[in-house]
């Protein structure tokens, strides 16, 4: 499950989804009304962002879980790039401010990035003291697959790891993962996933390759002719800037 093609593969179904969030965030009527994986939200002045996973219950709140299994990031900074992009992309025109969906977002590793010693470490909020909790609609839980704390929580995070499609103790989680690995519809599912994702590599690839030839001095019409994508494509790269995780050492 720590496997991003796979974890879309099995999250994708809503009520998969459904039973990680009510254990991790242990609202146990939680009900997903839908789910988005691997959700691009751009915009032209800033970095995108790609969700892992988006879902949304009965009552509009949104749910963003994050898999991160590198240490290098700065993981605070990266869920408040996350939580304004949500926010942008979701509070439409003409709405007010209190209008704007509840956010969760649950960012779970493979280590305990805080040594907080517990599989769910909430971040709290408040104001002044901690008589006086606030509440801006934002919870961020961190989550680690690291911590035997014995909670529900532990024993998710430890079926993450092994995805046993002969371990059902996870309910719908688990039948998803063994309708994916042992059934014939789950190994169509994850080869069109698959698919999909080397499309999108080598579209990265060659997005990547045009800001090079731009350096070199190449005009968009040759670039598109060298990448193999339209004129329209290349100029619509050529005018977002790379992020620096996408960024090519010279």
């Amino acid at each position: 499950m720590f496997s991003d093609v796979f974890m879309t593969a099995v999250l994708q179904e809503p009520e998969a989804c459904q039973h990680v969030l009510r254990i991790l965030t242990g609202i146990k009527d939680l009900t997903v009304k839908s789910v988005r994986t691997q959700y691009r939200v751009s915009k032209v002045t800033s970095h995108d962002a790609i969700l892992d996973i988006l879902a949304e219950d009965g009552n509009g709140k949104l749910f963003n879980i994050e898999i991160q299994r590198s240490n290098t990031i700065h993981h605070p900074k990266r869920i408040r790039f996350y939580c304004s992009m949500v926010d942008s992309e979701f509070l439409q025109k003409g709405k007010s401010y209190d209008e704007m969906s509840d956010l969760c977002i649950i960012y779970i590793s493979e280590t305990d990035l805080w040594n907080y010693g517990k599989t769910v470490c909430p971040v709290l909020k408040y104001l002044g003291t901690r008589n006086t909790p606030y509440d801006d609609g934002i919870h961020i839980l961190y989550v680690n697959a690291a911590a035997r704390d014995g909670s529900a929580a532990a024993q998710l995070m430890e079926y993450f790891k092994t995805a046993d499609p002969d371990d059902m103790s996870q309910g719908a989680l688990s039948r998803r993962v063994h309708f994916l690995k042992s059934e014939e519809g789950g190994y169509q599912i994850m080869c069109e996933i698959s698919e999909k994702w080397f499309r999108e590599g080598e579209r990265n690839k060659a997005r990547q390759t045009a800001f090079q030839l731009k350096k070199l001095g190449f005009s968009p019409d040759k670039i598109a002719s060298i990448v193999d994508f339209s004129v329209e494509t290349v100029m619509q790269w050529l005018n977002a800037p790379l992020s620096p995780t996408e960024q090519i050492s010279e």
